[in-house]
């Protein structure tokens, strides 16, 4: 046994110049900072694919959009740069709960990724004020996200009404308008009947 170390540790001299003990360390050092390294990753065994239909939801509100921050699981993961609102699902290890990007999920987030940051006060989609090479900055996130992600919508102040709407709207207003006249009419005629009857005891 002790002459297999012994041929061992001369071989470990010879071809790499270190002593056994070095070389060992090395080795076990080398070992630990692949595992931490890998651990960093979601391998390919645990990713299991959410199969969703291609998406197409229009016009949403900054409010509406918050809806789709990675709370739930069962909504996709959406973010917007200028506007324009992009399916990110299929990045759900950055910018899923606890992905390094989750502060961006559900929000615009192009005058953060125009300027890099990560502060809450910059996650917005407040152009004014960016440089140029900010502005250039932000149009190299929208051309990945482009190639990258399905656009699905985009945002707007808040949602106009379609002609149908407006006169769905319209309709509803006009059944309350008559209902509450005629439970005034109602009421009349009742007050009116009693009005007659007290006057008959007179």
């Amino acid at each position: 046994m002790a002459s297999v170390w012994t041929s061992m540790t001369e071989t470990i001299l010879e071809y790499t110049g270190l002593s056994s003990t070095a070389f060992f360390t090395i080795a076990a050092m080398m070992v630990v900072t692949y595992k931490v390294v890998c651990s960093m990753f979601v391998s390919a065994d645990d990713f299991v694919p959410v199969k969703r239909e291609p998406l197409h939801l229009g016009d949403l509100t900054e409010e509406e959009l918050k809806a789709y921050n990675g709370s739930d699981s069962q909504k996709p993961l959406l973010i917007a740069i200028r506007g324009q609102i992009y399916d990110v699902s299929s990045s759900k290890m950055f910018y899923g709960p606890g992905g390094p990007y989750a502060m961006f999920a559900g929000r615009d987030a192009s005058r953060a990724l125009a300027q890099l940051s990560f502060k809450p006060q910059d996650i917005n989609g407040n152009l004014e004020g960016l440089s140029d090479a900010e502005l250039e900055i932000l149009r190299d996130w929208e051309d990945k996200f482009i190639e990258k992600y399905a656009r699905v919508g985009q945002l707007v102040p808040k949602k106009t009404l379609t002609e149908k709407e407006k006169d769905e709207n319209a309709s509803r207003i006009e059944e309350v308008l008559k209902a509450t006249k005629v439970d005034m009419m109602q009421e009349g005629g009742s007050a009116e009947v009693n009005g007659v009857h007290k006057a008959g005891h007179l």
